[in-house]
């Protein structure tokens, strides 16, 4: 299958690329000359239409977006790009597989796990932007949206709870400050998502399918764990931090109908993705 894969140098764009043994796979980014093409539809809106002819690939992947930033570049990063994705195509008629995000279902009950047909309730613009993204991918007859619950392993980036921890250590730091940690979330190892996106790709399923651990941790309990496999370092969790994290105090996916649409299931440990994160960034 020839896919061309968006967003291909960042954190799940470039682990899918690394997995995608017998797939022809045509990267893209919007750094230019990290990958095959050169494709950013802010500055090229008609690129996504000539790259689609050029490539003839059977299925576009789509890990491009923004994960922070104002509202303004959010709506640019996940609708307004989604929105020409998709009908570059939709003129193509090929398939797409888009990530989401967990962000999209925003508070749900406490313990119970997510279901794909749970009423979003995003809490904040990029959990807003991002429901509007798929919601244009649904408009495609053949598409699939991944919805990523808190993915965690190499290459982490520092806007991300462990890549922040991480990163301190990488500095030599004796005291990790962090804001509060009683947020649970599901962390899934981001090589669990890049394989749930291949097998999408190769797939027929449509809709939206969770892409999560389907374990819930206590983000206390990441860091602690982040911290004995480095230990000599003390915990400071300071007031403050992510605005969300109060807001959605609990998330876990339920991943019945995921590992029934596709030959799939999570197979890293939260251990092994820590200690893979800490081993790249030499901790």
């Amino acid at each position: 299958m020839r896919l061309l894969l968006l967003g291909a140098t960042g954190f799940l764009g470039r682990h899918v690329a690394a997995r995608a043994a017998g797939h022809d796979v045509v990267t893209a980014s919007r750094r230019p000359g990290a990958a095959d093409l050169w494709l950013d539809p802010g500055a090229d809106p008609s690129g996504l239409e000539r790259a689609l002819r050029a490539v003839r690939a059977d299925a576009v992947v789509n890990c491009g977006g923004a994960v922070d930033g104002t509202p303004a570049e959010l709506v640019d990063g996940n609708v307004t790009a989604v929105s020409r994705l998709v009908e570059a195509v939709r003129a193509r008629g090929c398939r797409l597989v888009h990530v989401g995000s967990a962000a999209e279902y925003g508070t749900v009950p406490a313990g119970v796990p997510v279901v794909e047909t749970a009423r979003p309730q995003p809490v904040g613009s990029y959990g807003v932007t991002k429901l509007a993204g798929t919601s244009l991918v649904q408009t495609l007859q053949d598409s699939v949206v991944l919805r990523v619950f808190n993915p965690v392993g190499p290459g982490a980036p520092p806007s991300s709870l462990p890549g922040k921890v991480v990163a301190q250590l990488a500095r030599g730091s004796s005291e990790i400050r962090t804001g509060p940690l009683d947020a649970v979330r599901d962390y899934v190892d981001v090589r669990d998502v890049a394989d749930a996106i291949l097998a999408a790709a190769d797939s027929g399923a449509r809709g939206v399918l969770n892409a999560g651990s389907g374990v819930p941790t206590l983000s206390r309990d990441l860091v602690r764990t982040l911290l004995a496999l480095a230990p000599g370092r003390t915990l400071t969790e300071e007031a403050g931090g992510s605005s969300r994290s109060p807001a959605v105090p609990w998330q876990q996916a339920d991943l019945t109908v995921v590992t029934r649409s596709l030959p799939w299931k999570p197979v890293f440990t939260l251990r092994e993705s820590l200690l893979d994160l800490l081993q790249e960034e030499g901790c």
